[in-house]
């Protein structure tokens, strides 16, 4: 069945008999009526509530003329910058121009403004004064409080203030807006509307806050002061849960910014309703001269099966969005979805992942999270598994075989991230081997992302170790499959408690293992994450001790080069980073060497010459080819690179910080 998309100009709207709808939903994402988009769940589960939605999808923002495209709503706008925050879509970890939108029509750039959210409330204030706006999505949800922005490398305010809009909700918002929507159709004015979960307001000094309060904090002591600000955000991270947390109060002279505890999560019969909604699953027709919008192919056949993680990850920003609490659809509704992908004209048989946050979660980590909430202070996964964990994966395999038993299915793959060290901590290896035979397409991408222990630490990652035991297992299946298979791991340079000596560390053990890397991710500090406020205040705002963070230019340039170090344009970096970090060892023509002398130089011994005269090759000069391998030759052509990992260069000069070694 085909279905239509929800009206997208006033003569669209006029056609289905509305005077005015009840909402418009602003995005500044190309309209694209697929459930792995924040616009098209919002619209529909309002939609199907009986609330008509309009979509004014990346409207002109130089003036407040597009915004008047529906005529004022009958209760509101819904403002959201897109499925990404608008900084993180413009600009690279290095803080250059992109030069592709992945979000927009033909990867066009500048359709969005920076600083979305903002821009698009500041212009319906201008078109219709009072109306009612509702802020949500990733950008407002990360920054709902006052927060360190690394693009003017300042604390700004929280975005409800910045914006002048009226509400903003956080985390995943269906239950949240449908709330709302439903108090603004009986009446109630938005400014009255404070008891809701999962929203922020704005309120005198005097207000009744309608929640226990955690903590309360003063803006402009949090701009001037990096302790109080790692302390402030433990608050915010401390209270992201359900059912313990707590609201919390930031002050703006005579103003009270106030957020209501979390809103509890969907639980499963309303996944599987929400998911069932009548999508088109592509973008709008309107977008097709100029060759449609090109974040559809990376989810078009694929399916999201759950929500909410338990790895937190510390830059990550997941725990702050969805929460650690894991909440999944179940069999039958994915496979019903399945089944929808498999009539679309255009399928090859393959769905391309069914997977999420992260792939191997199905239920929260323990029975306890249900009725007392995640732990306070204590991960589930790191340093060691929590001896309450349940690390059972049987219901996965259950749900990819059910969809590869239909009948126009040809493979599964599980292209979303997999945690390893949870996979280890399953007593069966029965997903692990399922895995191996059935699920990777040549490369299993997997994020170690770094060897040494005290950045893993600063990470949330566990210990390499871990790493090293699951690399040494997935070969062995492999073989044992009979498979050339490989692993692609994702890295991760200059992250807060990283010196030049870790990325020494890290450099010698990809060395080892015989892994090229093609890709490394600088650390990119966003709104949001525990490791952004450790690159800010050089404090872990979780625990309370320093942490070293390298934010010098140069010390960033030499400590991704390391990682890359068998690029001859890097050798200049590389041998200049080893000399600062005394391991001028690894500087020669020797096995353990990563960079040979600039001009033959004398460090360790020059290549001998053979019978014929011929230098030899030296013994470090290849590795095992760009991915680590099971002591097979590296493929003649390995697949492409995840898109979205950067490679860009800051233009900026060095600030002058002295380098830890």
């Amino acid at each position: 069945m085909e279905h239509t998309f929800l009206p997208v100009s006033r003569e669209e709207c006029r056609a289905l008999g509305w005077e005015a709808p009840d909402f418009v939903y602003v995005s500044g994402d190309a309209y694209v009526d697929h459930p792995s988009f924040g616009a098209a769940i919002i619209s529909r589960v309002l939609e199907d509530t009986g609330f008509r939605v309009a979509i004014l999808a990346q409207p002109d923002y130089t003036s407040c003329e597009d915004f008047k495209r529906f005529g004022r709503p009958r209760l509101g706008f819904l403002v959201s910058a897109g499925n990404i925050d608008s900084m993180v879509a413009h600009y690279t970890a290095a803080k250059r121009k992109r030069n592709y939108d992945y979000y927009s029509p033909g990867g066009k750039m500048g359709l969005r403004p920076d600083r979305a959210t903002i821009v698009y409330t500041n212009r319906i204030r201008e078109a219709y004064g009072d109306v009612p706006v509702i802020l949500g999505g990733l950008e407002a949800s990360l920054r709902r409080f006052a927060h360190y922005d690394y693009w003017e490398n300042r604390i700004r305010r929280s975005v409800l203030v910045d914006s002048r809009a009226d509400i903003l909700t956080y985390g995943m918002g269906e239950n949240i807006l449908l709330r709302i929507a439903r108090l603004l159709d009986r009446g109630i004015p938005v400014k009255k509307i404070r008891d809701v979960r999962g929203t922020v307001y704005l309120c005198g000094l005097e207000d009744e806050v309608h929640y226990p309060v955690a903590d309360t904090f003063d803006f402009n002591e949090l701009k001037n002061d990096k302790a109080l600000y790692a302390k402030a955000f433990g608050v915010q991270y401390r209270n992201q849960d359900a059912i313990t947390g707590k609201a919390i109060v930031e002050l703006y002279d005579n103003k009270k910014l106030v957020q209501n505890p979390p809103m509890p999560p969907l639980e499963q019969a309303e996944l599987d309703h929400v998911y069932a909604l009548p999508y088109a699953r592509t973008w709008h027709p309107m977008y097709r001269a100029a060759g449609g919008v090109p974040a559809i192919e990376e989810v078009r056949f694929s399916i999201t099966h759950n929500r909410g993680c338990f790895g937190e990850c510390n830059f990550c920003a997941l725990t702050f969005h969805q929460g650690r609490s894991v909440r999944a659809r179940s069999i039958e509704s994915v496979v019903r979805e399945a089944k929808i992908i498999t009539e679309m004209p255009d399928f090859k048989g393959y769905i391309h992942d069914i997977g999420g946050p992260t792939a191997n979660f199905r239920h929260p980590a323990c029975k306890k999270q249900l009725t007392e909430g995640t732990c306070v202070g204590r991960k589930c996964l790191v340093p060691t598994p929590c001896p309450n964990l349940d690390a059972d994966e049987s219901e996965y395999i259950e749900l990819l075989r059910r969809v590869e038993s239909l009948p126009k299915v040809k493979k599964v793959f599980i292209r979303s991230g997999i945690r390893f060290d949870y996979m280890l901590a399953d007593k069966s290896d029965a997903f692990f081997r399922k895995l191996v035979r059935d699920h990777v397409s040549g490369q299993l991408k997997v994020a170690p992302e770094h060897c040494s222990s005290g950045v893993l630490r600063s990470m949330g990652k566990p210990d390499v170790a871990v790493y090293d035991r699951f690399r040494e297992k997935y070969f062995r299946l492999c073989k044992e499959a009979n498979l050339e298979q490989y692993l692609v791991p994702y890295l991760m340079s200059s992250h807060p408690g990283s010196t030049l000596r870790d990325a020494v560390e890290l450099a010698v053990y990809l060395k080892e293992s015989g892994c090229n890397p093609e890709q490394v991710q600088d650390f990119y500090p966003t709104p949001g994450t525990a490791s952004t406020v450790m690159y800010y205040t050089g404090i872990n705002p979780l625990d309370g001790k320093k942490v070293y963070a390298p934010d010098d230019y140069k010390e960033k340039q030499m400590q991704r080069a390391l990682l890359q170090h068998r690029r001859p344009e890097n050798a200049p970096l590389v041998r200049e980073a080893l000399r600062l970090a005394g391991r001028e060892d690894l500087i020669g023509y020797g096995p353990e060497c990563l960079v040979r002398p600039e001009h033959g130089g004398d460090y360790r011994r020059p290549p001998k010459k053979n019978d014929s005269g011929a230098k030899k090759a030296p013994q470090g000069g290849k590795s095992g080819g760009k991915h680590e391998k099971n002591s097979r030759p590296a493929p003649k052509k390995a697949a492409s690179p995840q898109k979205h990992k950067e490679n860009g260069r800051s233009p900026a000069k060095s600030g002058g910080k002295k380098i830890k070694r």
